[in-house]
């Protein structure tokens, strides 16, 4: 591949299997968005564009620029920041929920 930036793992306009789903997310500059363990559980998150900076429950930052990868599932963060001059814009992948079993017995089940 030709480009800057041609070999970085991408999500953004491309189709996904259907067992997954694909949430962009965006932290306006100087933006901040508190951390929900449960939002990011089992997901794989790239940075597409601009920074972000994690923030841990215990203060430490970590930065992360465009194309890097990421896996926050049992991290221990408080916040994401977007440090930078630029919209910081995240792809997050996940696999969809598992639909609700229904309660109504099969055709040709025995009742309890």
């Amino acid at each position: 591949m030709d480009g800057a930036g041609a070999d970085r793992l991408s999500f953004l306009g491309r189709p996904l299997p259907p067992a997954f789903e694909l949430l962009v997310v965006t932290l306006a500059p100087g933006g901040e968005r508190p951390f929900d363990a449960v939002e990011w559980r089992d997901a794989i998150v790239v940075v597409e564009r601009g920074e972000i900076e994690l923030e841990s429950r215990s203060g430490g930052r970590a930065p992360f620029s465009r194309g890097a990868v990421v896996h926050l599932t049992g991290l221990p963060l408080r916040a994401l920041h977007n440090r930078g001059p630029d919209l910081a814009v995240l792809t997050v992948v996940r696999r969809r929920a598992a639909p609700l079993r229904s309660a109504v017995p099969r055709a040709g089940a025995n009742p309890p």
